[in-house]
């Protein structure tokens, strides 16, 4: 384990790694049953989802662990599966079959723009003021994560201001926000979570995330929330391996890939959509590896300069952006949709992983939870969500390393913070900064710092707001 994760040379040990591996687990671990409920709204089976999405982790987060030796877990993206359902097959009518071949294909881009240098090429044009933006800005998106999670926000939607798709309710801008009244079992479970998350953190207690995790969960069979009963009623992994097979390797068959193309009239719409789903993986991730590898020093200075001055994988950041273009393709050959890497990886980084043992772990976790669903499915939202706020507040330090009395700088690092957590997207809080950036600089007169790489970005974010909104006419 020494030799080759190289434990010491991190500043890490066994203990620490395994115990972060456990607390990344456990944030993301609501994926095992959200992204089924999701997918199989579009005619997927349920059970081959739920193995496709088992899979799909243990496979992209073995390849990020072992090749790139970095503590970062992957799994279907929350966003991008509600993009292929509700976007791609609801509204745009493509078939499930036929949305998994385009999540292939955009794989095979991620794929290629990773070799190609062109991910390395988007990171190097990021002014490093920007860089702590995003970093503060995934900490604010975290915060809110755990925010919304533990409940402690309602909503409120007048009449005529939002819209049904299916059981989803579709708010327009006219929702306001509002804390709870502090009455509710579950919200009440979250506060004590908080309490305990934050005393434990600041006496600097070892373990303390997981810890509270196991605590507020253990506190949540008292106050009602976690329903034991769930033990007994498992998901039938036989059944699950059954269907299965109606899903695995469709996205290159001619249901899926090789329908995507057989009437030239949608091959525009074809691309379009393809394009959106490359664009938002694309950015979502850099943007979490930009905002908790810098600030952890996962990635070093010296990682960053020789991804940049280096060819092929001889850094770490180019091995975890190989690791997770990789990821998408495996996710759309066994049946689900776009894998990527997850900023609840941020949570185990909190707890002290820095090496790709945890990522080993979390593949562990993942792969035992076929048959112990049901267990991982006790630790409710309320359990999680007091870590993801306070790791969230650790990462807004980046906040202190920007200049934010010079407007040049604060209003694109305002834009791509805050938007993160405002439009819960990572990839939308990128854009922001970038257009902003290049909106200012403009005005300014200083065309030379605009980078050809971020003002090509800013422009195909632009055109890709511009086709999603032709899209949803």
């Amino acid at each position: 384990m020494e030799s080759f994760f190289k434990l010491r040379e991190n500043g890490t040990d066994l203990s620490t790694e395994i115990l972060a591996g456990f607390t990344t687990f456990f944030a993301m671990s609501y994926i095992i049953f959200v992204n089924p409920a999701i997918l199989s709204q579009t005619g997927i089976p349920w059970g081959a989802v739920f193995l496709a999405t088992i899979i799909a982790a243990v496979v992209a987060t073995l390849v990020m662990g072992l090749f790139a030796n970095v503590p970062y877990a992957l799994a279907p993206g929350m966003g991008l599966n509600a993009f292929f359902t509700y976007t791609v097959v609801f509204g745009l009518g493509f078939s499930w079959q036929e949305a998994l071949g385009m999540v292939f294909l955009c794989g095979v881009i991620n794929v290629l723009i990773t070799v190609t240098k062109i991910r390395k090429l988007i990171i190097t044009s990021i002014p490093e003021f920007l860089q702590h933006a995003i970093s503060g800005g995934i900490g604010v998106f975290i915060a809110y994560i755990g925010v919304k999670n533990a409940g402690f926000l309602n909503f409120t939607l007048d009449p005529g201001t939002y819209q049904t798709v299916g059981e989803t309710v579709i708010g327009s801008s006219a929702a306001v926000p509002a804390l709870v009244n502090f009455s509710d079992p579950g919200v009440l479970l979250a506060v004590l979570g908080l309490i305990i998350t934050v005393v434990l953190v600041v006496r600097g207690v070892k373990g303390a995330i997981l810890i509270s995790i196991l605590a507020t969960t253990v506190l949540g069979i008292p106050f009602g929330v976690v329903d034991l009963s769930k033990l007994a009623n498992g998901v039938s992994v036989s059944q699950s391996f059954g269907e299965l097979s109606t899903v695995f390797t469709v996205a290159l068959g001619r249901e899926g890939l090789l329908g995507l193309f057989a009437d030239p009239a949608r091959i525009p719409l074809v691309l379009m959509t393809i394009f959106a789903f490359s664009l938002s993986d694309t950015f979502d991730t850099l943007g979490t590896f930009i905002g908790t590898g810098r600030r952890s020093g996962i990635f070093s200075e010296e990682d960053i300069r020789n991804m940049q001055n280096s060819s092929g994988f001889k850094s770490k950041l180019d091995k975890a952006l190989f690791a997770d273009s990789v990821g998408t393709v495996i996710g759309a050959f066994v049946g689900t949709s776009n894998t990527t890497t997850y900023v609840e990886s941020a949570a185990g980084i909190g707890a002290g992983g820095r090496t790709g043992l945890t990522s080993l772990v979390v593949a562990i976790l993942f792969l035992l939870s076929i048959f112990i669903a049901p267990v991982a499915g006790l630790v409710p939202a309320q359990a999680t969500a007091p870590v993801l706020i306070v790791v969230g507040i650790m990462m807004c330090a980046s906040f202190q390393e920007i200049e934010w009395t010079n407007l040049d700088v604060a209003i694109p690092a305002f834009f791509a913070s805050i938007f993160m957590g405002l439009s819960y997207s990572i990839s939308n809080g990128i854009a922001a900064g970038f257009i902003f950036y290049c909106v200012v600089s403009l005005v300014k007169g200083r065309t030379e710092r605009l980078h050809p790489i971020l003002v090509g970005s800013s422009v195909l974010f632009l055109i890709n707001y511009g086709l999603m909104a032709y899209l949803s006419m």
